[in-house]
């Protein structure tokens, strides 16, 4: 990123100045609080990184090799991915519920509204039971139908949106266990469903493979995998977002301006149908709404 006098955090969020070009957070665009915290988040650890070979690289006549070399290194999107979750929790309900930068007029707004019915029935009609985890909860838009099937499990990679989706439980008189910890750290115990709603089309095609391997570890023989997922639409996100069939990363925008560049990967049935078949699920079925969702489930085979 180039060096900025003036700058809205990435990961707070606050507006701050600082002095001259030597000042390592105009670099990171970090304030000098999250800067403080870098060795204890992956996505600070990198913009410090980045950030201390963008400004050897400018303040050096000629750059050593390494320093280019580092300036070089592919973005860890897995990092920013979280630092934008944490920064959106806020403002992610506008997207379910076609708010703000997410209205796009009442054909559009309409359809997306009849498709999500038509996921929520969906869901709602599936025979769930026993242990659910549900992996990449964020705000827990899912959870509360889930909490209503089973004792739910619900894990985020950042602490904002479970705050939110501990919220929604609550309002609906429902209770889960809600724990901060990756959707790609490996299962430490066995559940009857697995639900992920919008993750799968966060996980790079050349990843997808070993991402459906720890799905099948969450599952004891017999358990059920369930995703609700994304089409390509143009009218599915926001009015100032430009989502890509072909591009496997788009670059996200927070209403305070603030950008980010995730994995967003769409992918066709047919697609996901293969790649489940080939992690050792049976029975896949993954089908559509009319423009928005896609809608999956497998099964693990039982003894």
């Amino acid at each position: 990123m180039p060096f900025l006098a003036e700058f809205t955090c990435l990961w707070c969020g606050r507006p701050q100045v600082v002095r001259d070009a030597d000042d390592l957070e105009g670099w990171a665009q970090l304030c000098s609080d999250c800067l403080g915290r870098a060795g204890d988040n992956p996505f600070l650890r990198y913009r410090l990184r980045d950030a201390l070979a963008e400004r050897s690289g400018a303040t050096a006549a000629s750059p050593e090799p390494a320093a280019a070399a580092a300036t070089d290194e592919p973005p860890d999107l897995d990092a920013e991915m979280l630092a934008y979750y944490e920064a959106r929790a806020p403002e992610y309900d506008d997207w379910y519920l076609r708010r703000g930068r997410y209205a796009r007029g009442p054909i559009d707004d309409m359809a997306w509204s009849v498709d999500l019915d038509i996921a929520t029935r969906w869901l709602d009609g599936l025979p769930l039971a026993g242990r659910i985890v549900e992996l990449a909860t964020g705000t827990g838009w899912w959870s509360p139908l889930l909490a209503s099937k089973g004792e739910l499990w619900c894990y985020d990679g950042t602490a904002a949106p479970l705050e939110r989706a501990r919220e929604r439980l609550v309002a609906h008189g429902l209770r889960a266990h809600l724990h901060v910890r990756d959707a790609w750290a490996e299962p430490d115990a066995t559940f009857d469903v697995l639900f992920t709603g919008f993750w799968l089309s966060h996980v790079p095609r050349p990843r997808l493979g070993a991402f459906l391997d720890i799905a099948r570890r969450w599952l004891r023989p017999g358990g059920r995998f369930v995703f609700i997922d994304s089409r390509f639409d143009s009218a599915s996100s926001a009015v100032d977002h430009r989502p890509s069939r072909e591009a496997e990363t788009t670059i996200r925008r927070l209403d305070d301006g603030r950008t980010f560049t995730i994995p967003k990967v769409f992918y066709d049935p047919a697609e996901l149908s293969d790649a489940l078949r080939a992690a050792g699920f049976a029975d896949p079925r993954v089908e559509t709404t009319d423009r928005f969702f896609l809608l999956g489930t497998a099964t693990i085979r039982g003894d």
